[in-house]
C-alpha cells in the first residue's frame, strides 16, 4: 500500500482499514480545517512531502499539541503537520483566484497587511465593503489576526471554477521553484498541474507518479499535441501550452516557466533523467 495515501502509521489507523491493515487502535479520526499554510512532512522531523493551504481540511488521526498526524482531504495525502496551523472547521465560501493575494487588517491597501493567500485557498466572506471582502478565520495557536479584508476580485464563489487549466499554470509564470510547494511563494511540478486542474474543478492527486496514474487518457503515439495535454517523465511532469511549448515548474530553470517542447525532452533525456513515459489529454 502507498503510505502516501494509506493514513495510518505505527500507532494508529483510519477506522476504513479495520481488516485491512494492522494497527494498535483505529479511529475515524477529527476534523479540522487548515489555516496557515504548512508543509506535510514524512514523518515527525522528516521531509516535505507536499503542502497544504488556508481552508484545505485535515482529518487528524493521532498527535499531541505540537504534532499531528493525518490525511489532507484534498487529495487524500497522508502525512504530519504542525498542529499550530490547524483549527476548528467553519463553512467556506469563496476562493482565491489569484497566484497570492493578502489579507489587510482594514479595507484600506495602504493599511500593513497581515497575512497571504494562494490560488486555491478558501476562505469565509461574512461581508463585503466595496473592493474588499471582509473574512474570518478559524482560532488557533497562531498569533496572527483571524479576521481582515482581501480584495474582492481575488476572490470567487467556492463552487466556481475555471475552464484552461493552462491559463492557470500561466499565473506561476517565474514563481520560484520549492520542492512540495503549492503556493504562490514557491510551487513544483507536480504542484503546478495540481493548482491548475483543482482551479478547473478537476480533483488531482499531488505527487507526478500518482497524476500519471490517474489522469485523462493517453495520447496516441504520433497524434499531435494540444493546449491543457499533460506530459509526464520519471519524476516530472509538465503542461503543453502549444503547438511547440510546455509550462513546467522545473530545476533547471529553478521557477515556473516556458520551454520548447522538443528541447525540454532532450534535455531531461540528457540529464539521465530519461524519456516521456507518459503523454495524457484530460
Amino acid at each position: 500500500m502507498d503510505r502516501r495515501l494509506t493514513p495510518a502509521n505505527a500507532h494508529v489507523a483510519h477506522e476504513s482499514l479495520r481488516g485491512i491493515v494492522n494497527a494498535p487502535r483505529y479511529t475515524e479520526g477529527t476534523l479540522k480545517q487548515v489555516v496557515g499554510d504548512s508543509f506535510l512532512l514524512d514523518a515527525p522531523s522528516g521531509n516535505r512531502d507536499r503542502q497544504v493551504l488556508s481552508g484545505d481540511q485535515f482529518n487528524i488521526l493521532d498527535g499531541d499539541d505540537h504534532m499531528v498526524f493525518g490525511q489532507s482531504l484534498k487529495d487524500g495525502y497522508v502525512g504530519y503537520l504542525e498542529a499550530w496551523s490547524l483549527g476548528d472547521p467553519q463553512p467556506l465560501t469563496h476562493r482565491v483566484i489569484r497566484r497570492t493575494t493578502h489579507m489587510y487588517r482594514e479595507p484600506d491597501f495602504k493599511t500593513p497587511h497581515c497575512r497571504a493567500f494562494h490560488l486555491n485557498s478558501t476562505v469565509q466572506v461574512i461581508s463585503q465593503q466595496g473592493k474588499w471582502a471582509e473574512i474570518s478565520l478559524p482560532e488557533t495557536p497562531m498569533s496572527a489576526p483571524k479576521h481582515g479584508f482581501i480584495p474582492a476580485s481575488h476572490l470567487c464563489p467556492i463552487d466556481m471554477f475555471v475552464s484552461d487549466p493552462t491559463s492557470v499554470a500561466e499565473q506561476f509564470l517565474d514563481t520560484p521553484y520549492v520542492w512540495a510547494g503549492n503556493s504562490g511563494f514557491g510551487i513544483d511540478c507536480s504542484g503546478l498541474v495540481q493548482a491548475a486542474l483543482l482551479a478547473c474543478g478537476i480533483p488531482c492527486p499531488g505527487d507526478s507518479d500518482l497524476q500519471e496514474a490517474a489522469l485523462g487518457q493517453n495520447i496516441p503515439e504520433g497524434a499531435p499535441l494540444q493546449r491543457g495535454d499533460i506530459l509526464f517523465w520519471k519524476g516530472h511532469v509538465a503542461m503543453v501550452v502549444d503547438a511547440e511549448r510546455i509550462i513546467h515548474a522545473n530545476a533547471h530553470h529553478m521557477s515556473v516557466a516556458y520551454e520548447n517542447t522538443a528541447d525540454a525532452i532532450a534535455r531531461i533525456e540528457a540529464q539521465g533523467d530519461g524519456p516521456v513515459t507518459s503523454r495524457k489529454r484530460l
